[in-house]
């Protein structure tokens, strides 16, 4: 069985400052994740499309770690628990100035009520 460290590249830098898979298709986010792997920056469970647990199940890199502003966890899918690691090429946040949800100009006025219906 692999260590977890295995799938950490403390060296990799953040793929974007946004949900890579929402910039492409246009769409917002709730929070984002980061691949601990390849920085592959993807929105989160809670968000509308979940790239960060896709990006993890079709890559194989099982480690992500927050992307927001004074967050540091890391979180493990293969064994679904969160855990201290090192850390990450910077920058390790999206920009505080970014809104959350984001970006401000594509999250639509009933945001709340599209996630509750994804839920």
């Amino acid at each position: 069985m692999s260590d977890v460290s295995d799938f950490i590249r403390a060296d990799v830098p953040p793929s974007g400052s946004g949900c890579v898979d929402c910039e492409k298709i246009g769409s917002w986010w709730l929070h984002l994740r980061r691949c601990a792997f390849c920085g592959h920056v993807g929105c989160c469970d809670d968000s509308l499309h979940k790239h960060a647990t896709k990006h993890a199940h079709a890559s194989g890199h099982r480690v992500i770690q927050s992307f927001e502003p004074g967050e540091d966890w890391f979180w493990d899918f293969h064994t679904q628990t969160a855990f201290e690691g090192p850390l990450l090429a910077p920058p390790r946040s999206h920009p505080r100035s970014q809104s959350t949800p984001g970006p401000a100009d594509r999250v639509p006025r009933n945001w709340e009520d599209q996630l509750a219906e994804n839920a």
